[in-house]
């Protein structure tokens, strides 16, 4: 082999080795590295009195009964949910509450598939609202703080709200650049989110100004989840198949080109910003005085 020809060979496998430890499992959003950046950001925007409820709750860790799972901080409240989730006997009961997807090529629809609030947009409205409730024990509130955090993450990734009867990208096998045996859901979890986090010109975790909240915020997770579907429908199959997705069946197999890659990066950026802004938003909310409004239902 030539001399380039091993350099290329190397580089290919550590990338390889780089980009395996990203992937996470299937149904995760983002990985840990995603969800703890949204973490990083909701609490850099957080009101400070919000900070300080957020400390006190954190004293009920050993409560919780999941010493396997940290629970110190708000970035370890956005990947609890993923960790408890491993032991299945139970909390295995709580999988649907990661997700809810509308196939791309049919309505939105913010409501189906959602019997008994058993999805990610009810359960992000129900663990607020338990989260703010002073009546409850430190215990239940604090699960409900790292429900809340982790599903605000989960349904602004785009393959948990929109999918072409391929769970959400799972069943898509994808090479990221010269790296394969990838799918198009762990892709978007995984290397696509590291590369988005990587490669803003400025920090992507920092104080925001009230512009820049202005212009990520607002809506409500019903809303949030149709982004993500559209996002979905035009962005991560479109650029993944290099086709209209709803005009024809796709293949089962692709390869994101570097092109395809950075016509996405921007948009995963722009949507783990929001889901750091949104975060903040929703624990200014629960710790503020008084009630919560009650939640508001997108048609």
């Amino acid at each position: 082999m030539s001399e380039t020809g091993s350099r290329f060979a190397g580089f290919a496998a550590a990338a390889a080795l780089v980009l395996t430890s990203l992937v996470p499992s299937a149904a995760w959003a983002w990985g840990g590295y995603g969800h703890r950046t949204t973490g990083q950001i909701a609490l850099a925007n957080v009101k400070p009195e919000t900070r300080a409820a957020i400390a006190r709750l954190m004293r009920y860790e050993k409560d919780l009964g999941t010493p396997e799972c940290d629970l110190k901080d708000l970035e370890d409240a956005t990947v609890w949910a993923d960790c408890v989730r491993r032991t299945r006997w139970r909390w295995g009961y709580t999988a649907a509450w990661h997700y809810r997807t509308t196939p791309i090529c049919e309505d939105y629809q913010p409501w189906r598939n959602c019997s008994g609030g058993n999805c990610v947009t009810a359960q992000i409205e129900r663990n607020q609202r338990l989260l703010a409730d002073e009546s409850l024990p430190g215990p239940v509130r604090l699960e409900a703080l790292a429900f809340m955090v982790h599903f605000v993450g989960d349904i602004h990734m785009p393959l948990h709200s929109g999918d072409k009867d391929d769970r959400g990208g799972n069943d898509r096998k994808a090479s990221y650049g010269i790296v394969p045996g990838m799918n198009l859901h762990w892709i978007w979890d995984g290397a696509l989110a590291e590369r988005a986090i990587t490669s803003t010109e400025g920090p992507i975790v920092r104080r925001y100004s009230a512009v820049e909240r202005a212009e990520y915020g607002g809506g409500a997770p019903a809303d949030w989840g149709r982004e993500s579907w559209q996002i979905a429908r035009d962005v991560a199959y479109t650029t993944a198949f290099d086709t209209d997705p709803c005009a024809s069946e796709l293949p089962d197999e692709t390869a994101l080109t570097q092109e395809d890659i950075v016509e996405a990066v921007p948009v995963a950026q722009r949507r783990i910003r929001q889901a750091g802004l949104r975060m903040a938003d929703m624990l200014d909310q629960a710790f503020a005085p008084g009630p919560l409004p009650e939640p508001e239902r997108s048609r």
